[in-house]
């Protein structure tokens, strides 16, 4: 077998625009010398540093990493916005840019906008698509086009339901699965996006897929998994208790939960998050989440654990540590000083 840098799989790191964004930039830079091929940065404008602005960063003060946004949206920015935003940052690191897109979620929720529907989806990327490549749009009887446009500017969808799946397969350039690594969800998410890609006349297997999983270096799975607590009962939460049920994790989570803010992903208090979500979510079923959905283990298990997603068709995985309001610096370090290497041995 060959190995995943042979044979294509790329590690991307997530980070969250926490701090400085010449220090967030530094990070990145970091990332690129340990030998992550992929960073990717969230956008939420409540919670962080203006995305694009820390992408343009990002994209100065380093030469070979990918840059990714995972991912903005077209709700709290117009279309043309975006086409704009990235088309700049595409110049600075050319071949090195790609757009994610979701619907939403945490830069909606906090100013009381819904999340984008699956049709304005679909009419948003047709809109960029065309920016990007110099033609006309009409905008409220207006028609106008982006000088100086990138017609390679990729755009990757973020889904986790089977509508956005089947909708990703269908028109993006690829998919951003939020389904995590246990081997039953993510068979049904790539077969649902393989399902729009056919619709489409495409071919599933040239849309690259990227997996995130949450992520931790440990020899107490057991231990840190209890920290995982808020992220389980939030996908419980928003329709994803069939998901965990697969798992054989049985949740029932309010819609609302009190004292957490700003949600329960994203929670300022992780302690308090974790304490609250404990009235659901039990040391052993958190435990059977990190060991089925995440990359919670040592070195060589997770190593193992991400050739076995590439023999599995998975392209591109985005690891995440756990919180929002500080950067990965730690996981940055042990993946990139023990799973890298041994990924790639002969690199």
């Amino acid at each position: 077998m060959s190995t995943p840098e042979e044979s294509g799989l790329r590690i991307g790191i997530r980070i969250p625009p926490c701090d400085r964004v010449d220090r967030l930039a530094g990070t990145a830079r970091r990332a690129e010398e340990l030998g992550f091929d992929q960073v990717w940065f969230p956008d939420s404008q409540l919670l962080w540093r203006d995305v694009f602005t820390v992408l343009t960063a990002a994209a100065l003060g380093t030469e070979r990493i990918g840059l990714g946004s995972a991912v903005t949206n077209l709700a709290t920015r117009h279309p043309a916005v975006v086409a704009s935003a990235a088309r700049s940052v595409a110049e600075l690191a050319p071949g090195r840019f790609t757009l994610g897109l979701g619907v939403g979620n945490s830069s909606v929720g906090p100013i009381g906008l819904r999340q984008s529907t699956g049709a304005e989806l679909r009419d948003g990327l047709a809109m960029l698509r065309a920016l990007f490549e110099g033609q006309e749009w009409g905008f409220n009887g207006v028609r106008s086009r982006l000088r100086d446009p990138d017609p390679n500017v990729p755009i990757h969808l973020a889904a986790s339901g089977p509508r956005n799946l089947r909708l990703a397969g269908e028109i993006a350039d690829g998919v951003i699965l939020l389904s995590g690594v246990s081997q039953k969800t993510l068979a049904g998410a790539t077969a649902r996006v393989r399902e729009g890609a056919e619709a489409a006349g495409r071919t599933a297997e040239s849309i690259p897929l990227t997996v995130s999983a949450f992520c931790a270096v440990t020899d107490d799975v057991e231990a840190d998994a209890r920290l995982l607590k808020p992220i389980c009962a939030s996908i419980a939460q928003n329709g994803g208790a069939p998901f965990l049920a697969l798992a054989g994790i049985e949740l029932d989570v309010p819609a609302k939960v009190e004292g957490v803010y700003p949600d329960l992903v994203h929670a300022e208090d992780w302690d308090a998050a974790v304490k609250i979500s404990s009235e659901w979510v039990s040391d052993e079923a958190v435990l059977r989440f990190a060991q089925e959905f995440c990359l919670f283990g040592t070195a060589r298990e997770i190593t193992e654990r991400l050739k076995a997603l590439h023999a599995d068709g998975v392209t591109n995985v985005f690891l995440q540590h756990v919180g929002s309001y500080d950067p990965p610096t730690e996981l940055i370090e042990s993946v990139g000083s023990a799973v890298l290497p041994a990924l790639r041995p002969g690199a």
